[in-house]
């Protein structure tokens, strides 16, 4: 499912929120170049939880599929340009650098729309291209804090709590891949490149808009609860509810129906109207009944009444979840160097089908004579700026 082949994009990424967008595009055919300095980029030397089948990080296996590797040394006048000889024939360039970085290197917007017109450029950063943020640090646990995004999450005895994975990077990331796109699509009609931004604060914020739009037109949020309330917007139940053997997830219910499902008096005193305005009352009761029956007998009776409910899964369940692989949502990966890894595999379906793993994630510089050549650099330049360590080769087959 080739959408964007013939579609070329220079990535200089790292961490994930950049390599994450990339890799959307190169998981649909963009004919993807990433970038690195000789060392190779940071995420092949750092994986969560020491990860590192064989020695290859997990962290770069999951976001850096289906794409070739330049190892150049950018600081060099003869690395850079190879860059601008690229650019000639680069459709989009994605970058995750601090702000102001890719213009010290001449590797700017304004400096490469010079020689490419036609360029779509995407910056992926923390706060934005500019502004009083704009050279701060940006992270995804700094900016579920700073987006007020922690405050939402965790009981109202435990501090604020972040979520416990990088959303906000991965929505990052998929905004900038829809931005790419959108601009590619313009530029088709009209034939003008663009710039394109994407930054986390503006990511954690769009993650809000439902919450953060009830706080805005109202001025207040309720406080978070001690039962089993999830949100502190809803009505209850909704939330995350102790069983007599385990948990149970519950969504929106009508209170009436509650009452009469569960034969309870104390129910039946409240009325739907009564569930956003008297919420923690209805809570505390609700959550007192669930302690008494198992999670099965629940899940027994919650679907022969239609009432909205959930597994609360750990990972080994969600790896075993019938519609988990039925979605083929978990990628097996028999990598060359790292053996059988399990990843996530791209999340959109084309005609119900999944793009095509094409390429590994690369070596540091596996593609970087393969690229030059196809470039026009002839034996004898390249290997000159391999043995002044411009550019480093590392290919599978040499």
């Amino acid at each position: 499912m080739e959408m964007l082949k013939s579609i070329k994009v220079l990535s200089f990424t790292h961490f994930l929120q950049g390599p994450s967008a990339v890799q959307m595009l190169a998981d649909l055919g963009a004919d993807v170049i990433k970038i690195e300095r000789p060392g190779g980029a940071y995420e092949r030397f750092w994986s969560g939880m020491d990860t590192f089948p064989n020695g290859i990080s997990v962290f770069f296996l999951l976001a850096n599929r289906n794409q070739k590797s330049l190892a150049l040394d950018l600081r060099s006048e003869e690395g850079k340009a190879v860059i601008l000889k690229l650019i000639k024939e680069t459709d989009v360039i994605v970058e995750n650098y601090r702000p102001g970085a890719m213009e010290h290197l001449g590797l700017g917007y304004k400096q490469l729309k010079e020689i490419n017109p036609k360029l779509i450029y995407c910056s992926c950063s923390g706060f934005g291209a500019d502004g009083p943020y704009s050279k701060r640090p940006g992270q995804d646990l700094l900016l579920q804090s700073l987006s007020g995004l922690m405050s939402l999450s965790g009981r109202k005895s435990s501090p604020p709590t972040p979520v416990g994975t990088a959303v906000v990077d991965q929505h990052a990331a998929v905004l900038a891949a829809f931005g790419i796109v959108s601009a590619l699509f313009n530029r088709e009609r009209t034939g003008e490149g663009c710039k394109v931004d994407s930054c986390l604060l503006n990511s954690a914020l769009d993650l809000q808009m439902e919450s953060m739009a009830y706080y805005l037109n109202k001025g207040e949020v309720w406080d978070r609860s001690d039962t089993g309330l999830a949100s502190r917007f809803h009505q209850s139940p909704y939330g995350v509810y102790r069983t007599k053997d385990g948990y149970l997830t519950v969504s929106n219910t009508p209170v009436e129906k509650l009452a009469e499902l569960l034969h309870s008096e104390k129910l039946s005193h409240y009325t739907s109207k009564d569930q956003m305005s008297k919420r923690d009352e209805i809570d505390k009761i609700f959550a007192d009944i669930m302690k008494t029956k198992t999670t099965k007998e629940w899940e027994n009776i919650f679907t022969e009444n239609d009432i909205w409910y959930a597994p609360t899964n750990d990972y080994k369940a969600v790896e075993k979840d019938p519609q988990v692989n039925w979605n083929q949502m978990i990628l097996t990966m028999e990598h060359p160097d790292a053996g059988r890894v399990k990843l996530i595999n791209h999340p959109v379906r084309y005609n119900g089908e999944a793009p095509k793993q094409r390429l590994f994630p690369p070596k540091i510089g596996e593609q970087s004579v393969e690229i030059l050549k196809q470039y026009g650099y002839g034996d004898t330049e390249i290997n000159d700026m391999i043995k002044k360590g411009i550019i480093v080769s590392n290919s599978r087959n040499s």
